[in-house]
């Protein structure tokens, strides 16, 4: 599997890794969702070049995540802000932070606790299933072959197992 192709693949996730899958870019977003928005806050956050910031700004905004609004007319100057796409990625970075969380702090603790606006309770991200509401966990699921695998024993109405 050759990287460039990663988009063209009958698979969600190298799909996924297509748009973002390198560092940068997932640093981006992760501060696209602790609001920051402009060029300069993204380079003085993260440290990365500006030369690699705007190539990772770019393909985001060119893959539909971010969209380019102008917010200074002279010098032109934009902000980078999520698209829905963008705001979909959401339980992806949280699934990230949890994992983090669990497995990368260092005796100080988490570096950033949660609260979820609602019921102003600090939350732990969980994933559950759309039907039951029942929490996932990769011993519990069983997968099938989709009608966009490319396989053709889905073709012939055979599910894969």
């Amino acid at each position: 599997m050759k990287w460039k192709s990663l988009e063209e693949e009958p698979c969600s996730v190298a799909r996924t890794v297509a748009v973002i899958g390198d560092r940068w870019t997932l640093l981006v977003l992760r501060d696209c969702f602790l609001r920051v928005r402009r060029f300069e806050d993204f380079q003085a956050s993260l440290g990365v070049t500006r030369h690699v910031l705007a190539d990772r700004l770019r393909k985001l905004v060119r893959q539909g995540v971010l969209r380019r609004v102008p917010y200074q007319v002279r010098p032109k100057r934009y902000e980078y802000i999520l698209t829905q796409k963008g705001l979909d990625l959401y339980p992806i970075i949280m699934s990230i932070v949890h994992w983090g969380d669990v497995h990368m702090v260092d005796e100080r603790g988490r570096p950033r606790l949660y609260e979820h606006k609602i019921c102003a309770k600090m939350f732990d991200p969980v994933m559950v299933c759309s039907s039951c509401g029942g929490p996932l966990s990769a011993k519990e699921v069983h997968v099938h072959l989709g009608p966009g695998s490319g396989d053709s024993r889905m073709d012939a109405g055979v599910p894969a197992r």
